[in-house]
């Protein structure tokens, strides 16, 4: 049965964060929050780009369920840009590069667009988006990688990833429903998958880098690093969790339920709670 993910409208104040904060809000030092900071400045972007592959197959599309989904998908991806939007500005605010940045991704993904087929667009989506669920279910279920951070910005990152798990099979149903599940439709996914991943964790290091020696506030010892090396590759390090799902996505018969995290979505209710944006009042005729 088809989960349809729900729209949701929050406000996180991220406008409201001192830019001081911008390249030392996660309490593991300046190298974890510029990872982060590399990550988000992605988001908007990549989430139009996710937008654009799954609305072209929409139409063909038979099953009311999957279309309603899609529906939810489109808007909780717009929610997303929307609020990574605001913290690219604080990035901005700061000194840092975000312009060249999110300039050089747009660039990218419009040359993708103009020159990969709607199908190839949307293997790249499915890749990436298995990225996204296999991060946000480490971000809701391992509390060391954000606890201590900014409140406003561990409450962003924490709404994301329980709405990436929410609509993490959307796209993967629109491709099995539209490409197929074939040999041909495996080796297309699979094949984005093994390409995309290299290369947009090549691009995230090295956005991190420049944020880095934007920085003047950073530190010049090693011991952050240290710590980011941990953040990354220690027992419960980031990248290292996410060798076995990633190797998953190869299976022939791989699908994102098969990891049934659905639990971890109750973190949304909380939040949207605490940040939904208030309904303006109705006003009626006297």
């Amino acid at each position: 049965m088809q989960l349809v993910p729900i729209r949701r409208d929050l406000d996180f104040g991220i406008d409201r964060i001192d830019r001081d904060l911008a390249g030392r809000w996660h309490p593991r030092g300046f190298p974890v929050s510029h990872f982060y900071n590399a990550l988000s400045l992605f988001f908007p972007e990549g989430e139009r780009f996710f937008i654009h592959s799954v609305r072209h197959f929409r139409e063909r599309i038979e099953d009311p369920e999957l279309k309603a989904a899609i529906t939810a998908f489109i808007g909780q991806e717009a929610m997303h840009g929307r609020e990574h939007d605001q913290y690219n500005d604080l990035i901005r605010q700061a000194g840092l590069p975000a312009d060249a940045l999110e300039r050089y991704i747009s660039t990218l993904l419009g040359w993708l667009k103009a020159h990969l087929g709607p199908s190839t667009q949307l293997s790249v989506t499915l890749a990436l988006e298995h990225f996204t669920a296999m991060l946000a279910h480490l971000l809701l279920s391992e509390p060391g990688l954000l606890d201590g951070a900014e409140p406003k910005l561990r409450a962003l990152w924490r709404w994301h990833a329980a709405e990436e798990t929410e609509h993490k099979a959307v796209a993967f149903d629109v491709y099995q429903a539209a490409v197929g599940r074939g040999a041909v439709a495996y080796t297309l996914r699979s094949g984005a998958f093994a390409i995309v991943m290299p290369l947009f964790l090549a691009h995230v290091l090295a956005f991190q880098a420049q944020l880095l020696r934007a920085d003047p506030k950073r530190p010049r010892g090693m011991r952050q690093w240290l710590e980011f090396g941990r953040f990354l590759g220690g027992r419960r390090g980031m990248l290292r969790q996410m060798i076995r799902p990633g190797l998953d996505y190869f299976r022939p018969g791989f699908h994102p339920w098969d990891q049934n995290n659905r639990a971890l979505i109750e973190a949304v209710d909380e939040l949207a709670a605490t940040y939904s944006r208030p309904t303006a009042p109705i006003r009626r005729a006297a």
